[in-house]
């Protein structure tokens, strides 16, 4: 069965879809670290800016509540001060920073006893088994198996009713993932609400392709269930 589900608009709902960091500072990746090395103040605040929804987004998918993923996000920017001159650049600066939320996070979600570990592919942290999708939605047999029988729509941002529609939507998905297991809620908001790309999310995270993609896909099937009545127009 094919666990590729096409992308959802999420970033759409949660400014996503802004110029990149590098090209609203003027900065290409190793200008911008060299800055941040030699303490430049207008460039720190700029991305301490630029992530501070994405760091708190994804510190909730650890800990269960946001004055605790406030005080994540601080800790993280406490370890970046400390870090700054031993990066080397192995990876990118965005991946290193979300590596730094996600190990504090981790430590924090522990403490607080909510921390859900990311299981082995095809185990969600609820312990059920298997690959946790709905084959009512997949062609089962012949050439076509393993894709979608009724695909994913097209999203019309422009019109007047997805303008409309946009705020309940984006209530509709943040409530929609957090309602997810803690480890495809992590990958999903990784993923489609960040857009960081499938390699990014396994170095974040620490996990294989096969279970990043799994969890994904996992986590897309449950919350299409969500968003589909606004793609196509409907009501909940």
């Amino acid at each position: 069965m094919s666990l590729y589900m096409g992308p959802w608009p999420f970033g759409l709902f949660f400014g996503m879809t802004a110029p990149t960091l590098q090209e609203t500072i003027h900065l290409d990746e190793a200008g911008l670290v060299q800055a941040l090395q030699r303490g430049d103040e207008a460039v720190f605040s700029a991305v301490m800016d630029w992530y501070a929804g994405s760091l708190l987004r994804l510190a909730m998918a650890y800990v269960p509540s946001r004055a605790v993923a406030e005080e994540v996000v601080q800790e993280t920017w406490m370890g970046v001060l400390e870090g700054l001159g031993r990066f080397e650049g192995r990876s990118s600066f965005k991946t290193w920073l979300f590596r730094i939320l996600t190990n504090r996070a981790k430590t924090r979600g522990t403490r607080e006893r909510r921390y859900e570990p990311l299981g082995l592919a095809g185990q969600d942290s609820d312990g059920e088994e298997g690959p946790s999708l709905e084959d009512s939605l997949f062609v089962t047999e012949g050439s076509g198996k393993g894709h979608w029988i009724d695909p994913p729509q097209g999203w019309e941002p422009d019109t007047p009713e997805r303008a409309l529609l946009s705020k309940e939507c984006r209530t509709a998905i943040e409530e929609a993932i957090q309602g997810l297991p803690g480890n495809q809620r992590q990958v999903i908001t990784l993923r489609d609400v960040e857009g960081a790309s499938s390699e990014e999310i396994c170095n974040i995270l620490d996990i294989s392709e096969t279970n990043q993609r799994v969890l994904l896909h996992r986590a897309r099937t449950k919350v299409r269930h969500v968003l589909e009545p606004y793609v196509r127009g409907g009501n909940m």
